[in-house]
């Protein structure tokens, strides 16, 4: 699996309708309007997402792998 850090992770998720919500130090908080789950990203700087998080981040906001 393809290695994203938290910043291009939060880019993708505004592609796809996902709003940021709030910051709380390093996590961003997204939510989108029709949907009741809220995303919790850490950014910190360019460090990749564990591919554990990543998958799981995908799978709630409903995101194909094959996207990134």
């Amino acid at each position: 699996m393809k290695q994203v850090s938290g910043r291009a992770l939060v880019a993708i998720l505004r592609r796809h309708g996902w709003r940021l919500d709030r910051v709380r130090g390093s996590h961003y908080v997204m939510v989108k309007p029709d949907r009741p789950e809220i995303i919790t990203v850490p950014v910190h700087g360019n460090t990749p997402i564990k591919p554990g998080l990543l998958l799981a981040i995908l799978r709630i906001s409903g995101i194909d792998r094959s996207t990134l």
